[in-house]
């Protein structure tokens, strides 16, 4: 007699299996210092490259740090001992490489740092002007 509880261990580990075989899990992870990525190998196949250093938390670490990185329990992420950092492979594989903060933090260095044509002429123009006003001391 199959009682109601022994159908929803069945029903759940199928559905177990079922995920496996299409949701992207880390079957291996490995650093490569000449690149300077973390290459992940997932269990559908697909292979994925990302820059280690721009990862939140692995920005100062060193290729020794890096090349220590582990897959955890069913491939649902990355850790690195050394530095305490762990990452889910889902969110990597939608770019998202730290918190929403210091994405946003990240997001705006970069964009404050671009160059282009528009940014020079707009910085020509308020040079002609003078430039920046100066703090009032207050």
């Amino acid at each position: 007699m199959v009682e109601l509880s022994d159908m929803g261990f069945e029903a759940a580990l199928s559905e177990g299996d079922r995920l496996a075989a299409i949701e992207p899990r880390a079957k291996a992870a490995r650093y490569d210092a000449g690149s300077g990525r973390v290459v992940v190998d997932l269990t559908n196949g697909c292979t994925f490259a990302f820059p280690a250093r721009a990862l939140e938390g692995l920005g100062d670490a060193n290729d020794e740090q890096l090349a220590q990185v582990e897959v955890l329990g069913a491939g649902y992420g990355l850790h690195w001992e050394p530095l305490d950092a762990d990452f889910s492979v889902p969110d990597l594989l939608i770019g998202l490489l730290g918190t929403r903060d210091w994405l946003a933090r990240e997001q705006a260095r970069r964009a404050g740092s671009t160059s282009s044509a528009a940014k020079s002429a707009a910085a020509r123009r308020n040079g002609a002007k003078g430039g920046r006003p100066r703090r009032q001391p207050g």
